[in-house]
């Protein structure tokens, strides 16, 4: 099984030579060391890069072991590197491996406390050391252990750039297996999702297997020992209670009820939201704020939360709870942030007429605003409309929006895409996340 994911390496190719270390991020076991070990460095090869000027070093393997130290890292990679006046590319796997040293003569006791931190040299001065050199390009990738968005932004500030990479796509995952029936694999797909050795794995209980064991033996042990966490015992319900409301609004304080009363754990806000920070942070879930779309500002409470794939978040549930209406909104979510959008999900006050015959302000759900520079749309995710009373629920708030941009409601199947005469574009979920087209048309037509 071999998938060209040539987003990603589009935008490793356009980021050669910018004088950064390019990052390339993204959850635990979605494909980055591949991507570049093997996906960029063939492409580079194919280009006339001679395999003499690409200097790999993945810190994971027992050979490397020595070179986990950042003093000797940079000092093995200069003594590799060609200067011949062509391009050097340094591909360095696992590199918060490499641990921080003291280099020698240092003493520390003669340092004032505040000052001993930085007497280290860290696997940051390596790279940092190494972009400088002439004709050098650095390509890392690194753990959600120690390598986390915040560490980046931190320590690289403007010296690096990153490179999120995902879960297989669905359209990646059908270059993977070709198969016959998109409409099978579809199901199949909301069900196992796209992490690409889950993917490759043709028997079901070896891949629930894999993907119950990746959350509990290697997610939650990251988040655990990154953030040296005292109270572990609310992480791993907590994960249960997010997975469970994949899609649904929430907030710290609900989240806190919901642990207290289904689970019997006590805790408080404030931790809730800490722990929340660190599962967005490893890439496990993502998080959707409210925007109004006539007052044109956010809401601060509720928020949505997103899974990253869709196989993690039904093996972390035992696969007990896997609804095709709110996968397919998952999936749809993660499809839009992969083609780089900014979405958040919508609110629509409307004056209506209740029951009793007064008049009363309520809130309808516009289920993604759609933002990629230069465009703006509006998306409703919705399975089947089998009544006119559920189209009229999901086609009213797109209609009174109070704008012109483009309006699509994706809905389950194969069927391509066609305007109502309102102008809403209606479309199948499989064409829509197999042709790019149709998103980028929409919003190329939506300034």
């Amino acid at each position: 099984m071999k998938v060209i994911r040539e987003q990603y390496l589009r935008q490793l190719w356009s980021k050669r030579h910018n004088g950064l270390v390019k990052i390339i991020t993204g959850v635990r076991r979605c494909g980055k060391s591949y991507l570049l070990g093997t996906l960029f460095r063939e492409r580079l090869l194919a280009e006339g890069v001679d395999s003499q000027h690409v200097i790999e070093v993945p810190l994971d393997r027992k050979v490397n072991i020595p070179l986990r130290n950042a003093i000797a890292l940079g000092e093995h990679i200069a003594e590799r590197l060609v200067h011949d006046g062509r391009w050097n590319y340094v591909f360095i796997d696992e590199v918060q491996l490499a641990r921080k040293v003291l280099p020698k003569g240092v003493d520390l006791s003669r340092l004032a406390p505040e000052d001993r931190e930085a007497a280290y040299i860290t696997f940051y001065d390596t790279l940092n050391e190494l972009r400088q050199i002439e004709k050098v390009d650095v390509y890392v990738t690194g753990s959600n252990s120690r390598m986390l968005s915040k560490d980046i932004d931190t320590n690289f500030a403007d010296r690096g750039c990153q490179i999120r990479v995902h879960p297989f796509s669905f359209a990646e995952y059908c270059q993977a297996l070709d198969p016959s029936d998109k409409t099978s694999a579809f199901a199949d797909y909301l069900i196992w999702g796209g992490m690409p050795l889950a993917v490759a794995e043709a028997d079901d209980r070896e891949r629930a297997k894999y993907l119950k064991g990746l959350f509990k033996e290697v997610y939650e042990h990251d988040i655990v020992e990154r953030h040296r966490l005292r109270e572990e015992n609310i992480l791993s319900p907590l994960i249960d209670v997010i997975a469970s409301a994949t899609g649904s609004l929430s907030n710290p304080h609900r989240l806190v009820n919901a642990l207290g009363s289904a689970m019997k754990v006590k805790t408080n806000d404030h931790t809730v939201k800490a722990y929340l920070e660190y599962l967005k942070d490893a890439f496990l879930f993502s998080e959707a704020k409210r925007w109004d779309v006539k007052g044109k500002s956010y809401f601060d409470f509720p928020v949505k939360y997103y899974a990253e794939d869709p196989g993690l978040r039904n093996a972390r549930l035992d696969f007990r709870d896997v609804e095709p209406s709110h996968m397919m909104e998952n999936v749809i979510y993660n499809e839009l942030i992969r083609r780089g959008c900014q979405v958040d999900v919508g609110v629509v006050p409307i004056v209506a007429v209740n029951k009793k015959g007064m008049q009363e302000l309520q809130f309808h759900e516009i289920d993604f605003v759609v933002n990629r520079a230069p465009g703006k749309l509006y998306i409703q995710s919705a399975w089947r409309m089998p009544t006119d009373e559920k189209r009229e629920q999901e086609l009213l708030p797109l209609r009174r929006s109070g704008d012109f941009f483009s309006r699509i409601v994706v809905t389950e199947g194969v069927r391509p895409p066609m305007k109502d005469d309102a102008g809403i574009v209606h479309v199948g979920v499989i064409p829509f996340l197999l042709d790019e087209s149709i998103l980028d048309t929409a919003l190329e037509t939506s300034r």
